[in-house]
C-alpha cells in the first residue's frame, strides 16, 4: 500500500505542478512510512518541504497555501499528532471557504497514519475519526486496499474540499494491484463481500477483520455483506439503504471508540432514516473506551477480533432463522 499511496502522490505532483507536500521527514528521508521516498530527487526540497516538529504551524502554513492557488497534501507522521493542530482544522481549514463567502478554496489533504498498531502505546495508537467527524467543511475518507488507496489519493489530491485522508498503520505492506490512471469516488462505499444475512458496515483494517470472520461464517451455513463504508463523512447512505433493505439487519464492526464513535453517528442515521426497514436493533462492535494498552494481550482485548464479529452474526442472523423455522 505505501508504494501505491507513494505512485499517488508522484503521479499527481507529475500532472499538476500546483500540488505539494509539508511535514515532518517527508522530504530526504522519504517519509515515515516511504510514502514520499526518493520523491524530493524528482521535484526539489520546496515540493517536498521538510519541516520542524510544529504540526500547528506547518498545517496553517498547509492551509494558506491551499487559499493562495496551491494544492497541499500535509502528512502527519502520525495521526495522533494532529491533535496538535485541531485548532487550524477546525477553525480554518473547514470553514474558511464558507466564512469567505466562497471567496476561497481550501484543497488541502491531511494524510497520514493512524489506528491501533503493535504496541505503540496509547499515544501511538490514536483513532481521531470521531474527533474530525463532527467538523463543518471537511471530508473524511478512510482507504483500506491497494488499489483504493491509490484511487481515493488521487481523488483527494484533485478535490477543491479539504480532506482528511486515514491511513492504517498497519496496512502499509498489504499486497495488491492499482488500476493505471483510476480516481475512485470519494463519497461511494464499496462492497467487499454481496450477502443476503446481514449487513455487516466497515472500514480501514477492520475490513480484515470482518472479512476474516466471514471465512468462517461460510464455513457455518451464513453468508454477510459486507460494506467499506470508505468515506466516514458523508456516508453513503444510497449504498447503505440498499443493503439494509435486502438484510434486514446491521452490524457496525470499528476501531473507534463506541462513545461518540463513527458507530454512534452511523447507528443514528440509520435508526432515523431506515428504522422501518430494520427486524433487529443495530449491533456496533467498537473498541474499549480505554487509553490502548502497551501489552499485546491487553491491546489486543481493546478492538474487536474476527471472533466477535462471527458471534453477532450468529445472534442477530441465527434468531431470524429459528424465528422463521418456528
Amino acid at each position: 500500500m505505501w508504494e501505491a499511496l507513494r505512485e499517488a502522490v508522484d503521479e499527481e505532483m507529475e500532472r499538476d505542478p500546483t500540488v505539494c507536500m509539508f511535514g515532518e521527514d517527508v522530504g530526504h528521508y522519504g517519509g515515515s512510512y516511504k510514502v514520499t521516498y526518493d520523491l524530493y530527487k524528482k521535484y526539489g526540497d520546496m515540493r517536498l518541504l521538510d519541516t520542524p516538529i510544529c504540526e500547528n504551524a506547518f498545517m496553517g502554513m498547509g492551509i494558506g497555501a491551499a487559499m493562495t492557488g496551491l494544492r497541499p497534501i500535509v502528512e502527519g507522521m502520525n495521526m495522533g499528532f494532529l491533535l496538535l493542530a485541531y485548532n487550524q482544522i477546525s477553525n480554518n481549514a473547514g470553514m474558511l471557504h464558507y466564512t469567505s463567502g466562497g471567496q476561497y478554496k481550501v484543497p488541502l489533504v491531511v494524510r497520514g497514519p493512524g489506528g491501533v498498531g503493535r504496541q505503540l502505546g496509547a499515544e501511538h495508537s490514536q483513532r481521531l475519526e470521531s474527533y474530525f467527524q463532527s467538523i463543518p467543511g471537511v471530508q473524511l475518507v478512510a482507504c483500506s486496499t491497494v488499489s483504493n488507496a491509490k484511487a481515493l489519493l488521487k481523488s483527494a489530491i484533485r478535490s477543491d474540499n479539504p480532506i482528511i485522508f486515514f491511513e492504517h498503520v498497519l496496512l502499509y505492506n498489504v499486497k495488491g494491484d492499482t488500476q493505471e490512471g483510476y480516481c475512485q469516488p470519494l463519497e461511494r462505499a464499496e462492497i467487499a463481500r454481496a450477502g443476503s444475512d446481514v449487513t455487516i458496515l466497515c472500514y480501514s483494517r477492520m475490513r480484515y477483520v470482518v472479512m476474516q470472520a466471514c471465512q468462517q461464517l461460510e464455513k457455518d451455513g451464513f453468508n454477510p455483506e459486507v460494506i467499506d463504508l470508505i468515506s466516514l463523512k458523508p456516508f453513503d447512505m444510497e449504498t447503505i439503504a440498499r443493503s439494509v433493505r435486502k438484510t434486514r439487519k446491521v452490524i457496525i464492526v470499528e476501531e473507534c471508540m463506541k462513545t461518540g464513535g463513527i458507530g454512534a453517528s452511523l447507528s443514528a442515521v440509520i435508526n432515523e432514516t431506515l428504522f422501518d426497514d430494520l427486524d433487529h436493533q443495530v449491533i456496533r462492535l467498537s473498541s474499549q473506551d480505554v487509553p490502548t494498552a502497551y501489552a499485546y494481550e491487553l491491546e489486543a482485548a481493546t478492538i474487536v477480533q474476527p471472533e466477535q464479529v462471527v458471534d453477532a452474526v450468529k445472534r442477530i442472523a441465527g434468531s431470524s432463522r429459528q424465528l422463521v423455522a418456528a
